[in-house]
């Protein structure tokens, strides 16, 4: 099962690039090529993402992935999560930073 955070992600590139390659996604995101196609069937599957064939300018058949209105709602939803979560962890982190700094001043 693929987390949230990686589907958010492709969904959000997905919406800004619909024409992007699965290999280039697979680059973008730093995962595999594999776990991409997992996920990118997962999210047709489920009604978030249609896929339409076109012919490239190379004349290949190459792929669209449009987000449906479902697919738009849920990359909504997944980004309030993801910016919630993402809100959390950096004042965690800034509560780590000021406790070394108190550490740091307290061993001059």
């Amino acid at each position: 099962m693929l987390d949230e955070e990686t589907h958010y992600r492709v969904l959000r590139l997905l919406s800004a690039n619909p024409e992007i390659s699965q290999r280039d996604l697979a680059r973008e995101l730093g995962i595999s090529l594999g776990k991409v196609n997992y996920c990118v069937k997962a999210l047709v599957e489920r009604g978030w993402v249609k896929v339409a064939n076109f012919k490239n300018s190379r004349n290949k058949v190459a792929y669209s992935y449009l987000l449906t209105p479902r697919g738009l709602e849920h990359k909504g939803r997944l980004a309030v999560q993801f910016l919630r979560t993402k809100a959390r962890e950096y004042e965690d982190l800034n509560a780590e930073i000021e406790r070394m700094r108190v550490e740091a001043e307290r061993r001059k």
